[in-house]
């Protein structure tokens, strides 16, 4: 059972379905993308408690693979005590739907490298807060996703906008922000890290990406990067994976920092947007096919670099309530270029809609392939993948 059904589920579905697995793809809206693939589909709030035990209890899965952070996280817990298993574990969903529980468990209980933070339910701590920080500084609802709610913030005259739409962009009934300290970062990258039940944790090769008010814009796979500081973020990766606890895949995201020093920055228990590149042949097992031999317990011999690759995000123009109109000939007549349309029932501008991937030799010029896949997402939709929402 999938609880939410975007486009990372869909793939995840896609890569169930080969392998033979029944899926029920649920959302709080009809024909996402993922139910468009599952055997069954099921519409309802999963901040409702009582409709997701019910769910539950009408199909009985044998596995539940949470893809979004709007859940009645604490239920999860009562499902795996009946034997039903998490992905990756109902500790690891209930910690990283939530900034402060990760944040806190990375930085106080682990003792990685982070930014300094501060928590604030009311305009008043915020401010207290921003004070202690200083400028630049970045503000984010607790519980969000796809940077809906975050921005930085250079002076006390944007403050009150700033909490205002961190609170209006918080997802579920978590109403409390946290300010960060800006990091003057030279570049953010990450490491999907595969936990396995019968094997190592293993590392697929760093992913580059870059983000414009949250929200994923473009990423590449390799990323370059010094020896010493993988060991870091593979070192970082490891202990807050372990101190979560289960198994599947995961999106630990870091900074690094002109100087070389590596920051925990986010973790998602679940397949990253950023690892869509994976799906342009850059290794020998996208992250979707990786996520489910983990979560079965399959093994996964090797992940192997096999191309360059990169991808950037189609997103939407407009506002509308019915399918647009793709124009893919100018795409798809680029060698080695694949496009991911997600097929949502709703566009709104901004709104991601798609992907474009281009790979290419491993010793490619990631510069000109990085070009050429932001030019690609542009003749989809006709929108620049650094347009503002």
């Amino acid at each position: 059972m999938l609880l939410g059904s975007g486009e990372l589920g869909k793939e995840f579905v896609i890569a169930a379905k080969r392998a033979g697995l029944y899926v029920i793809a649920c959302d709080r809206y009809d024909d996402a993308p993922a139910m468009q693939v599952a055997d069954e589909r099921e519409v309802f709030s999963m901040l409702d408690g009582m409709a997701l035990e019910a769910v539950v209890r009408k199909h009985r899965p044998d596995i539940i693979v949470p893809e979004i952070e709007a859940i009645r996280t604490e239920r999860l817990f009562d499902f795996e005590k009946e034997g039903i298993q998490v992905v990756p574990s109902a500790k690891a969903v209930n910690y990283t739907m939530n900034r402060r529980a990760i944040r806190d468990l990375a930085s106080r209980e682990l003792g990685l490298r982070t930014a300094r933070y501060f928590y604030a339910k009311t305009f008043e701590e915020f401010k207290s807060a921003a004070d202690a920080i200083g400028f630049p500084c970045v503000v984010k609802p607790l519980m969000s996703s796809s940077g809906h709610g975050q921005s930085y913030v250079h002076n006390d005259g944007e403050l009150e906008q700033a909490y205002h739409d961190a609170m209006e962009g918080s997802r579920g009934d978590v109403k409390e922000v946290i300010i960060e300290e800006f990091i003057d970062f030279d570049s953010e990258f990450t490491l999907l890290t595969v936990t396995q039940k019968n094997g190592p944790t293993l590392f697929c090769p760093p992913i580059g990406h870059v983000q414009k008010g949250g929200d994923y814009r473009e990423s590449w796979q390799p990323y370059s990067i010094a020896p010493e500081a993988l060991r870091q973020a593979e070192h970082m990766a490891d202990e807050v994976t372990k101190a979560l606890t289960g198994y599947g895949i995961w999106g630990v995201e870091f900074f690094l920092t002109k100087q070389g020093e590596v920051i925990f920055s986010e973790l998602s228990p679940r397949p990253h947007d950023t690892g869509m590149v994976t799906l342009g042949h850059t290794t020998n097992l996208s992250e979707f096919e990786l996520h489910l031999r983990a979560v079965m317990g399959w093994p996964i011999p090797a992940i192997h670099l096999e191309h360059a690759g990169c991808s950037a995000v189609i997103l939407s123009p407009v506002e509308s309530y019915q399918p647009l109109e793709y124009h893919m000939e100018e795409a798809l007549s680029e060698d080695r270029t694949r496009l991911r349309i997600f097929n949502k029932p709703e566009a709104h501008v901004g709104r991601r809609m798609g992907v474009a991937l281009c790979y290419g030799e491993l010793d490619a010029d990631m510069e000109a392939l990085r070009n050429k896949a932001k030019r690609v997402a542009q003749t989809v939709l006709g929108t620049d993948p650094y347009m503002k929402k």
